[in-house]
């Protein structure tokens, strides 16, 4: 199977392909477009600002591609926030795969959410052997609010969309690979999903 994980400069791409190897697949890194259209599985990670990551995106044309993918495209974190309609940070416009806008945590809270948080309502074979109320690994000041394209949720000031799904695209707010091994799991799931889903 050729699993691609997107390289636009703006990515925790380490130990994305780490947790890939523990549950016995290889990954590529790329930009390179031909390879991300011909690949199984996209992985499409992202740490930091979004509107900087957005630039990165635009001057490799990826911006173009990722909404035009056919197979499953799972983005991480600020990957899945950029796949929604816009982000409050940095006034950024989103990919539009996901008909959400994504906005900031009050100051009611600790901000960025660091650490561990559960996730529950879960709706996809994405979370196939993954119990409600399982802990994932979070670090973020944004999020997606309730919308229908969530298939899970979290509580942190609010009930937020910890994960997203539309078609063939999947989006998760926390980090999978910094998960244990429910994390893992979740990739395993993802990575065996139906390639033509």
């Amino acid at each position: 199977m050729k699993i691609a994980i997107i390289d636009y400069g703006a990515g925790n791409i380490q130990s994305i392909l780490f947790a890939i190897k523990r549950i016995g697949f290889e990954a590529i890194v790329t930009n390179d477009w031909n390879t991300i259209k011909s690949a199984d599985k996209v992985i499409f990670p992202g740490v930091g600002e979004a509107s900087s990551a957005m630039e990165k995106l635009i001057e490799s044309g990826i911006d173009v591609l990722i909404p035009t993918l056919k197979q499953p495209v799972l983005g991480i974190c600020l990957g899945m926030q950029l796949m929604c309609n816009s982000s409050e940070e940095g006034n950024t416009k989103g990919l539009g795969i996901f008909d959400v806008d994504i906005i900031k945590f009050t100051t009611n809270v600790k901000v960025p959410q660091m650490g561990w948080n559960t996730i529950y309502s879960l709706e996809s074979n994405l979370f196939k052997g993954i119990k409600e109320n399982e802990y994932m690994y979070l670090v973020h000041s944004y999020y997606a609010p309730r919308c229908k394209n969530a298939i899970a949720y979290t509580n942190y000031d609010l009930k937020y969309a910890s994960a997203l799904q539309k078609d063939n695209f999947y989006g998760v707010q926390f980090h999978p690979e910094k998960s244990g091994i429910y994390g893992e799991q979740i990739l395993k799931n993802f990575l065996e999903l139906p390639t033509n889903s």
